[in-house]
């Protein structure tokens, strides 16, 4: 599977269902350069699971959204739950045992314990319109 040009307006379809990597990056990055074949070649990998590419640049908004202070930075989500934020490069062997860890998370523990650290409210989805609040 290719990985998916993540915009403003394909965001919320993209991120809603299923476990789903975000790649922010930017050309000019020569770290993000590097790290794309990497990205890219997990997606092959990983049927099922969704790769998206979020252009900096193009898609401030978004960066805005979920405050990413330095590229490349891995955003992981799940049932459009932010799951977790890593900065920097990853190896191959680390992108597949975030995935293999996030398909085997209990999402129901994971809203409960969502919902307790929200005052007892319940996990919402990452929107780029609302604040955005990764762990």
């Amino acid at each position: 599977m290719a990985t998916v040009h993540v915009t403003e307006k394909n965001f919320e379809s993209t991120i809603e269902k299923g476990v789903v990597l975000l790649d922010f990056w930017a050309s000019w990055c020569a770290p993000c350069r590097a790290f794309a074949p990497v990205f890219e070649a997990a997606s092959g990998r990983h049927a099922g699971v969704t790769f998206g590419k979020v252009d900096t640049e193009a898609e401030a908004g978004l960066a805005a959204a979920f405050q990413i202070r330095a590229i490349p930075t891995l955003v992981v989500m799940r049932d459009g739950i932010v799951l977790g934020v890593q900065p920097g490069m990853l190896p191959a062997e680390a992108l597949d045992e975030i995935v293999a860890t996030v398909q085997e998370l209990d999402m129901e523990e994971v809203r409960r314990s969502v919902a307790t650290k929200n005052g007892g409210k319940s996990a919402q989805a990452a929107s780029p319109k609302a604040e955005a609040k990764p762990n």
